[in-house]
């Protein structure tokens, strides 16, 4: 199911010749895989209260004292691995998407939708991007940011900047939003269609769904009762009202959805959580600790999906797609096998087009 926003819906005027505003917001990336650039970006990353969600303090020291003045360097190493020729693998991919997307649409319903993409750390900025779309009168905006399990310091943090833009304009359109899209048809068949031949050929003893990781404090901040989310082993098993909003439910419900439509036998496959940063505990069980369990249990050849992404970037090529591999051969795994994201695949540039046509109100032509 795709989860929205509470934005009151809007009529569409059929007759109506303005145009319907499409903003693709993903997280950033930094100009260059160079120790300057990588540093004013996860300056600008790293302090969103929303991402560091501890008090100011606490953060500018953190971030000037442990990380900006260590990870950069560091950091840089890792996307020059990754880095492609036009660019950074997250942009280059969401640009493609952007005008896969665009194409698709017109395609669909010609000349009524202008699709952009944005950044929310970093270039295309948010800001830039919009103060030239609203420039264009638009009759609707649709934004739709790319983090398929909702959280606050991805999806809300990019709402947050979106709406404070919008906000300041004098050419305010009606405003409508995806909050996830973890289970929706053009996410898991996306998924399918560019993992079932890889797997085919691959022929993996086992799968790993490893997502991005957050604070537990986070998941816990998420719950609407304040003492559903972390509080028990099946928590997240379903959704319900208290977890709505808990990006850790939501990636179980992705790896549900992806386990039917791959049809992967029982026990052949679980999820994990990568990316984990400082000391404070992050949700379980962490991918880099996975890794030495199933290895002891004998499986060989390991795939592994990052469907906490739907662009690849440094987390998916660089940490699972090198590091990860690497890892897996010295604990004596034959191959790992790292499935690529969506990126501008057919089945997910249709779908995210099918998915912005019906969120218009506007029937194809």
């Amino acid at each position: 199911m795709i989860r929205e926003a509470t934005t009151a819906p809007v009529a569409q005027n059929a007759s109506s010749s303005r145009s319907i505003g499409v903003l693709l917001v993903n997280l950033g990336t930094p100009d260059a895989p160079a120790t300057a650039e990588v540093r004013a970006y996860l300056r600008e990353f790293l302090s969103d209260p929303r991402v560091i969600d501890i008090n100011p303090l606490g953060r500018w020291l953190l971030l000037n004292v442990f990380i900006l003045p260590f990870r950069p360097a560091k950091s840089a190493a890792a996307y020059r691995s990754v880095w492609m020729s036009d660019g950074s693998p997250l942009l280059v991919h969401g640009r493609a998407l952007q005008a896969g997307v665009q194409a698709a649409l017109n395609e669909k319903s010609p000349g009524r939708f202008v699709v952009r993409l944005a950044m929310r750390y970093g270039k295309p900025s948010i800001p830039s991007v919009l103060q030239e779309l609203l420039k264009q009168d638009l009759e609707r905006l649709i934004i739709l940011p790319l983090f398929p399990q909702y959280s606050s310091a991805a999806t809300g943090s990019a709402l947050e900047r979106v709406m404070k833009v919008v906000a300041e304009s004098w050419n305010v359109p009606a405003v409508d939003s995806f909050d996830s899209f973890y289970d929706a048809p053009a996410f898991i068949d996306g998924f399918r269609d560019v993992a079932r031949p890889l797997l085919d050929a691959f022929a993996p003893n086992y799968v790993l769904f490893s997502y991005h990781g957050l604070p537990e404090r986070q998941v816990k901040k998420s719950d609407t009762t304040g003492s559903h989310c972390l509080a028990t082993s099946t928590c997240c098993d379903a959704i319900c009202p208290a977890n709505r909003f808990c990006y850790r439910a939501h990636c179980v419900a992705t790896t549900n959805a992806l386990v039917n439509a791959l049809s992967l036998a029982p026990g052949t496959f679980s999820y994990s959580f990568q990316s984990r940063l400082g000391r404070t505990p992050w949700i379980k069980p962490y991918t880099d600790l996975v890794l030495p369990e199933l290895a002891q249990k004998g499986i060989k050849r390991l795939a592994v999906f990052s469907p906490a992404f739907v662009a690849d970037c440094l987390e998916t090529v660089e940490e699972i797609g090198i590091r990860a591999k690497e890892q897996w051969h010295a604990l004596g795994g034959e191959d790992l096998l790292l499935i690529p994201s969506l990126n501008a695949h057919p089945t997910w540039v249709n779908g995210v087009a099918d998915m912005v046509l019906e969120r218009s109100g506007i029937k194809r032509t």
